[in-house]
C-alpha cells in the first residue's frame, strides 16, 4: 500500500468524523472522536502509540482534527451570509438569547483563521526537536512502499522498535545496542557501527535510492531477528 491509498483511507475516517460538525465542535464530547482519528493516523502512518501527537498530521499531511473543524465551521458562516434568505442567518447573525451558560454554539465566535497560519502556529509551538519546519509541507518518501514508509515515519519522530523505547515501555532491562551505546532510534541511523546510514540522518529523511536501500536492509535484518526469536 503506497502513502496516497493509506491517506485517501484516513481521509474518509475524517470524512465521516466530521458529518455536521459545525452543530458539535464545541461539544465536550469531541475528544472521544480525536482520540479516534488519532488511532487511525497511527495505524495508517505506521508509527507507534508513543508518537509525540504533533506528529500525526505532519506524517499524513492532513490537518488536525480541531483545524479541520474550525474550517468546516468557517465555511458555513460564509456561506450562510451570503445568502440571508437562509434561516441559518438570523440563527447565526441575530442569535437568540443563550438558555445555558454551558451551550457553546457557533455563533459564539464568527472570526474565521486561516488553517495553514494556525498549524504552523501549532507545530512551533509545540516544540518538537525535528528536522521539520513547516508542517503543511508533504514529507519525502510518500511513494515508498508502506514497509519503507512506515519505517521511515518512524526515525522522522525518533519512537520505533529500539532498545531504548523497549526499556521504556517495559518489553526489556537492557537499553545497550549491540555495539555497546544506548540504542534509540537516532543511534542505529546515525552512530552504530554495526547499521549506521553513511549519509546520516539528514540524508535519509530525503528518501532517495540510498536511503530506500538501507530502509529496506534494516527490515530484513529486523524481520530475521523477530524470526530467529
Amino acid at each position: 500500500m503506497s502513502w496516497s491509498e493509506s491517506r485517501s483511507w484516513t481521509i474518509k475516517c475524517y470524512s465521516v468524523a466530521e458529518y455536521c460538525c459545525p452543530v458539535w465542535q464545541r461539544s465536550t464530547h469531541v475528544n472521544p472522536v480525536d482520540a479516534q482519528l488519532h488511532s487511525s493516523m497511527c495505524l495508517i502512518s505506521g508509527t507507534i502509540r508513543s508518537t509525540l501527537l504533533p506528529w500525526w498530521p505532519v506524517l499524513t499531511n492532513i490537518e488536525q482534527p480541531a483545524l479541520r473543524r474550525r474550517a468546516a465551521t468557517d465555511k458555513l458562516i460564509m456561506q450562510a451570509e451570503c445568502h440571508r434568505d437562509w434561516p441559518l442567518y438570523d440563527e447565526v447573525f441575530h442569535p437568540p438569547p443563550l438558555c445555558l451558560e454551558s451551550c457553546k454554539p457557533l455563533w459564539m465566535d464568527l472570526q474565521t483563521i486561516d488553517v495553514t497560519s494556525r498549524w504552523r502556529e501549532d507545530w512551533q509551538s509545540a516544540m518538537v526537536v525535528t528536522l521539520v519546519i513547516d508542517p503543511t509541507i508533504r514529507l519525502p518518501g510518500v511513494d515508498l512502499h508502506r514497509r519503507q514508509w512506515s519505517l521511515l515515519n518512524r526515525f522522522w519522530t525518533g519512537q520505533g522498535h529500539c532498545n531504548a523505547c523497549h526499556k521504556k515501555w517495559g518489553f526489556t532491562d537492557n537499553k545497550l545496542c549491540d555495539c555497546g551505546e544506548i540504542q534509540t532510534m537516532s543511534h542505529i541511523v546515525n552512530s552504530c557501527p554495526l547499521t549506521k546510514f553513511d549519509a546520516v540522518l539528514l540524508r535519509l529523511h530525503e528518501a532517495d535510492e540510498a536511503a530506500v536501500d538501507w530502509l529496506t536492509i534494516l527490515w530484513l535484518l529486523a524481520h530475521d531477528n523477530n524470526n530467529n526469536h
